[in-house]
């Protein structure tokens, strides 16, 4: 029998495991094998569980993040023997509503249970991330639950908000590790051969069970002999029931994976990325190539793009500067201030959102949004179409780029889309320490150090707590996040894309490459220096009800790092440096 996870694997082998002896026997794939779903539903005390509501039975608390990995489906047999998978993995996710895990190759039969695993074995949690296709479960772009500095997963993230003493406190229960590894195993009765949705609960109050943040704690990070990860897995093993069986699969979103043929007269371009980066998906339908990024290039720098020709998108995307403009506000083309600071631009084609606010779903809309901007280049697309078609230079370099002649707004937004995923920085001395090529000096270690070690005196943890946020090889979570900053009433982040009050002040979380030519810092540019945004963090920050938990976790008056340690971390951070990326002379790296 052949399973396969439809939006994570390649079709892998199911085995039956016979009285839990050695041997296994190979089932081969009958042809009226089908698709199997499980789908997952987080309740409280019956009733559905919804992120940052008050959970039933604990309403002094709520959850604000649920997500976790499954592995190693097994089915048993009405008969006795288990059939077990072989690499089946899923990753669970209420934010994003992923709560659907896919797979087919059931064979014709009758079954009386299922049990699968919450995270992964040794073998899986120490390979290399790196190597999973762009969609698969295990790539940590799409499931943000590994641990890129202590090596494997997370399993379970759990994190929240509760009351404590008239104040709104976090919690963030972290659950990983091989001791920790969880089997779930649940009688329930059905047949084989036929599509079939499995619908299971998962109930948080029960997996909240017996602990009090006040005991207990409100961080754990699963180190060895923590009684606390020890609780949450035994109370986690039995937090699931099977709510009902239906013999139908259910529709989820789709998309295309197969590329567009490159337009005539084109030659491909690929980027160069290293193999530590997760694996990039590049858009299906705007291929790469050398006069498509040519033309990229050349419309960057066009002033023709704004009102009255005296902007570029260049002019507030320094290349010295990792393309981030160091004023704190940058000014329109007629000279009007903006509210925000201009992000930088690397590594965009890991990115889910774009702005600080995630208004732009994709590079392509994104790149069309500062030229209609009034607080930026204020013109209209029909205008920039007329003076572009208007020039036979560009009109020839447009067709040379689409195979055809004639331009188009989408064709523009297209060559700006292809110029800007080439921007790739990956070679900073950071990288070079980590290839073993270049060593770091100890202060720079030691800000290391602090950076991914999470701040937990009662475990005896004194670390900066970065790497929450800032983790992996593209040091940012790619999520929104309230880092505690105090807001301007005009400005309340990510509510206002979503106007849900849950997201207010939130801002996207930037990547820390780079960070030391990229002042000033935050969404609006508040700090002047690095010094500063590591002294904001350190000390109090402005509590609310959507204060990031990895913050909110921490004492009020912060975690009051020392002059010393302040002063490793920074040095760590400008470590992450390319000085490849920011050279004048320096183009993108191809294969």
């Amino acid at each position: 029998m052949r399973f396969n996870l439809a939006n994570l694997s390649l079709p892998r082998r199911f085995f039956p495991a016979l009285g839990g002896g050695l041997m296994v026997l190979v089932l081969m794939l009958p042809a009226v094998a089908q698709e199997l779903r499980l789908d997952v539903r987080p309740v409280t005390q019956g009733a559905e569980m919804r992120l940052n509501e008050a959970l039933a039975g604990r309403p002094a608390a709520r959850v604000t993040r649920l997500d976790f990995l499954l592995s190693g489906l097994a089915l048993k047999k009405k008969d006795g023997p288990w059939l077990e998978s072989l690499d089946w993995f899923a990753y669970v996710s209420a934010a994003s509503g992923r709560m659907t895990a896919k797979g087919s190759g059931i064979p014709e039969g009758e079954y009386t249970g299922i049990r699968f695993r919450i995270g992964v074995d040794e073998t899986v949690n120490k390979a290399d991330p790196n190597r999973h296709a762009p969609d698969h479960a295990l790539n940590p772009q799409v499931n943000g639950l590994h641990w890129g500095w202590m090596g494997g997963y997370i399993f379970l993230a759990l994190e929240g908000r509760f009351q404590n003493g008239g104040k709104e406190d976090g919690f963030s229960y972290h659950v990983a590790n091989a001791p920790q590894l969880m089997t779930v195993e649940l009688p329930v009765a059905f047949r084989g051969g036929r599509p079939l949705t499995l619908a299971l609960d998962l109930d948080v109050t029960r997996v909240l069970k017996g602990i009090d943040f006040a005991k207990d704690g409100t961080s754990t990070h699963s180190r060895a002999g923590d009684p606390l990860a020890a609780t949450l897995k035994t109370n986690l093993e039995q937090a699931f029931r099977v709510r009902g069986v239906n013999y139908d699969v259910y529709q989820t979103p789709a998309f295309t994976e197969t590329p567009a043929p490159f337009p005539a007269g084109t030659h491909p371009l690929t980027p160069a990325i290293t193999q530590r980066f997760p694996q990039v998906k590049l858009p299906a339908d705007n291929p790469l190539t050398e006069e498509g990024v040519a033309l990229g290039r050349q419309l960057f720098h066009d002033k023709r793009l704004s009102i009255n020709g005296t902007q570029s998108c260049a002019s507030c995307h320094d290349p010295k500067n990792a393309f981030a403009d160091p004023r704190r506000f940058s000014l329109g083309a007629q000279q009007q201030p903006g509210k925000r600071n201009a992000m930088p631009l690397f590594n965009l084609a890991w990115h889910p959102g774009f702005f600080w606010d995630g208004r732009a779903a994709t590079l392509r809309e994104q790149v069309l949004m500062p030229i209609q901007d009034k607080n930026e280049m204020n013109e209209t697309l029909p205008n920039v179409i007329a003076k572009l078609d208007a020039d036979p230079e560009c009109k020839t370099g447009f067709a040379k780029a689409f195979g055809s002649a004639g331009i188009t707004a989408e064709r523009l937004a297209k060559a700006l889309e292809q110029f800007l995923l080439t921007f790739i920085s990956q070679e900073s001395r950071f990288d070079r320490a980590a290839r073993k090529v270049a060593e770091l000096a100890e202060n720079e270690k030691r800000g290391l150090q602090l950076f991914v070690t999470e701040f937990d005196p009662k475990r005896g943890l004194r670390g900066a707590d970065c790497f929450h946020c800032h983790g992996g090889t593209l040091f940012t979570s790619q999520a929104f996040a309230n880092n505690g900053l105090e807001l301007a009433a005009d400005d309340i982040g990510r509510m206002a894309v979503t106007k849900n009050a849950a997201d207010h002040g939130k801002f996207k979380t930037p990547s820390l490459r780079n960070v030391a030519l990229t002042a000033p810092y935050m969404h609006d540019g508040r700090f002047a220096t690095l010094e500063a945004v590591v002294e904001h963090y350190s000390g109090e920050v402005r509590r609310s009800s959507t204060l990031d938990p990895n913050l909110a976790k921490h004492p009020e008056a912060g975690i009051q790092l020392n002059a010393q340690e302040k002063a490793d971390l920074t040095a760590f951070l400008k470590t992450l440096t390319d000085e490849t990326f920011v050279s004048p002379e320096s183009a993108p790296a191809t294969q």
